[in-house]
């Protein structure tokens, strides 16, 4: 897998003033609640993603419908096992070249998954971002349901401040949670994991290989990784183009 120490990014320990800045955080998810968090692409806002309540709020927070359902990010390929069906031979190339990094990829949802994400056609979009406080957060968590953390149709937050200004009067910062400040988070807060300037606001590049495309890898959205660097790193040759319910995964975001 790549090496995810460059650029050099903020530690959970160096952005924050709480000593665990990741345990209220998970706390919180594992109570229902949202928060942003930076990524490798934009931040996102995401949700405990087998919690159809929170991934119900997470979708009414970015304003959008059950039938753009969010991406999941995961802190290793090894995740997967349990939620996707399988790992096609394409997939696990294009992981090993591309992973942790700027690579979603669509699978096949396992049969026996009861998560509720929404619309999703029996596929999940799946991801490893090359950042460290994210990856952090998501070995602490496990997968969440991640959208880039701005309302639909408004330009993607690539800093904590744009982040926070995406949805006024609920985001709250770590500091407020720290021992001896006053009050707790509630299930409605926004809780926000400063990790500086993201690379943004290009998003991740986006291929299929669900169903028919398990052998035919299709991109449904260009973004930070180019056609022809994925089929030379891969070895794979991949068409471009828009097919069923994934076509509204090009505006998944983060």
């Amino acid at each position: 897998m790549r090496d995810v120490s460059h650029p050099p990014q903020p530690s959970a320990s160096t952005a924050h003033p709480h000593p665990d800045p990741l345990r209220p955080a998970c706390e919180h998810l594992r109570a229902g609640g949202l928060v942003i968090l930076p990524t490798d692409t934009v931040y996102g806002i995401g949700c405990n993603a087998a919690d159809a309540g929170a991934v119900e709020r997470l979708l009414a927070a970015k304003g959008r419908g059950r039938q753009m359902p969010p991406p999941v990010l995961v802190a290793d390929p090894a995740d997967l096992t349990g939620i996707v069906a399988q790992v096609p031979e394409a997939a696990r190339a294009l992981m090993e070249a591309f992973w942790p990094g700027a690579l979603t990829l669509i699978l096949e949802a396992d049969e026996t998954l009861t998560w509720d994400l929404g619309e999703t056609g029996g596929t999940l979009a799946v991801r490893m971002p090359a950042h460290e406080l994210a990856l952090n957060l998501l070995r602490r968590s496990g997968p969440l349901a991640v959208t880039s953390a701005n309302p639909t149709g408004a330009p993607p937050a690539t800093d904590a401040a744009s982040a926070r200004a995406a949805f006024p009067g609920r985001v709250r910062d770590l500091e407020e949670l720290a021992p001896g400040s006053a009050g707790s988070a509630r299930c409605e807060d926004i809780l926000l994991l400063d990790g500086g300037a993201t690379p943004g606001p290009v998003p991740s590049t986006i291929v299929t290989l669900a169903g028919a495309h398990a052998r035919a890898p299709r991109i449904l959205r260009q973004g930070v990784l180019a056609q022809e660097d994925l089929e030379r790193v891969a070895g794979l040759a991949l068409s471009e183009g828009t097919a069923g319910v994934v076509r509204d995964r090009t505006g998944a975001g983060a």
